[in-house]
């Protein structure tokens, strides 16, 4: 048997929630030494406080612990637990990562109030395109609500495109519309060049993307979740020239690593017009 500091160690936990697992009656002392009150353990009950530990930290109340082990929950369940409580953990890692990018772009704006360049805007035509298409609908123009429902567009596509024997032809295209029901919501277009007619049998559409006879054109460098510094050049530019912009930019990816996104190139195209 062990003493309550060594069966602390070995299970690494501490001392004093080994006696409140006791108080509570979760996991119970193999023999209490009735004229000292030293609570002594057996090397078998470190199963049990295995589980204790991984189910507190699913998140389970000690209360629902107890019922769960009551219940004596196989390794394999308990491995799915695990497994979903990982995946939610690495979802909610990733959701932090982005909104520190970009918070960290919004900061990067404001130090530089009054001193984005505008050299790198160019103003040319854009051509129309004949594009493969799906559309979704996100709930605000932020970065933090276009991200989610816009990338999963583009990998679904492709399969989408490889089922229909079609191999797209040019970089994806991102491109968006008001809603028609006049709230904050914005129809989200996920694009990619195909030489192909419409045709009704495939689930996805095909369209011609019209030309735009004149856009003012940056290019951004990284991940979109850090474009606001790069979007607000642009609009910097518009704001000073002889031009108004007629609707929201087209983003056209011309290099996209996958799993590298800081490495990604984007070409911004926003449609403008003499003011």
């Amino acid at each position: 048997m062990f003493s309550i500091g060594d069966f602390a160690r070995h299970g690494l936990v501490s001392v004093r929630m080994l006696r409140h697992y006791d108080a509570i009656g979760l996991l119970r002392p193999a023999h209490v030494d009735p004229a000292s009150g030293y609570r002594f353990y057996q090397a078998g009950q470190l199963a049990r406080l295995n589980r204790i530990i991984a189910l507190k930290e699913l998140g389970f109340t000690l209360q629902h612990v107890q019922a769960i082990l009551d219940e004596q929950v196989s390794v394999e369940e308990l491995h799915g637990m695990l497994r979903l409580r990982r995946a939610e953990l690495e979802a909610t890692i990733a959701a932090d990562t982005a909104r520190l990018a970009r918070v960290q772009a919004r900061l990067r704006v404001i130090e530089n109030e009054g001193r984005m360049p505008t050299d790198d805007v160019l103003v040319k035509r854009i051509t129309q395109v004949r594009v493969a298409e799906l559309v979704a609908t996100a709930v605000s123009y932020a970065p933090e609500d276009i991200g989610p429902v816009l990338q999963p567009l583009f990998p679904d596509l492709v399969s989408r495109l490889a089922r229909a024997g079609l191999t797209p032809t040019g970089p994806a295209i991102a491109y968006y519309a008001d809603s028609p029901q006049g709230d904050d919501t914005i129809i989200v277009h996920a694009a990619l060049p195909v030489a192909a007619e419409p045709d009704a049998s495939h689930d996805f559409a095909i369209t011609d993307l019209p030309e735009i006879p004149s856009a003012a054109t940056i290019v951004h460098r990284g991940s979109m979740n850090e474009v606001v510094s790069t979007g607000q050049t642009l609009a910097a530019w518009i704001d000073t020239s002889d031009y108004r912009a007629v609707g929201y930019p087209r983003e056209l990816y011309l290099e996209c690593p996958p799993g590298a996104p800081g490495r990604w190139v984007t070409e911004l195209q926003a449609p403008i017009t003499q003011a």
